[in-house]
């Protein structure tokens, strides 16, 4: 059995064939368009930032809403990944790994936040709690 043949039957195993390759391909200017969705996606929030244009406390959220599409973008323009590529176990394998990453994620919070809620109660007034303030220093 002759190495091509050998490697045929490999590929032929595994549902594909050489100079078959399944799904979409990209071309360069899908990725100019995706480089430039990144740099708008980048700017945007830099802007915002640097020129205190909305309220702290938004433009955290709107920070990670513009996290979360730059992600999607990249995930399409530069990883390929769509409904159709590997036959679907990409889009599966990131639907796990999202949900896996949502659960890590606020778990840990919520049990950030409750450790320093219950287990360090007045700290934020030390004075408070010791009894001592700056009139002791003098």
């Amino acid at each position: 059995m002759s190495n091509q043949h050998h490697d045929h039957g490999h590929d032929a195993l595994h549902g594909h064939t050489h100079g078959d390759h399944p799904g979409v391909h990209y071309s360069l200017k899908d990725y100019t368009t995706g480089f430039v969705l990144a740099v708008i996606l980048t700017v945007i929030p830099f802007w915002l930032v640097m020129g205190n244009v909305l309220d702290p406390s938004t433009t955290k959220f709107v920070i990670l809403g513009f996290a979360g599409v730059q992600l999607i973008v990249h995930m399409i323009y530069f990883l390929h990944m769509n409904s159709k590529s590997e036959g679907g176990w990409n889009m599966m394998a990131l639907i796990l790994t999202i949900v896996l990453l949502v659960i890590v994620l606020s778990g840990s919070i919520w049990v950030m936040h409750h450790m320093n809620a219950n287990m360090m109660p007045g700290m934020g007034d030390a004075a408070a709690v010791t009894g001592h303030g700056n009139h002791d220093m003098q």
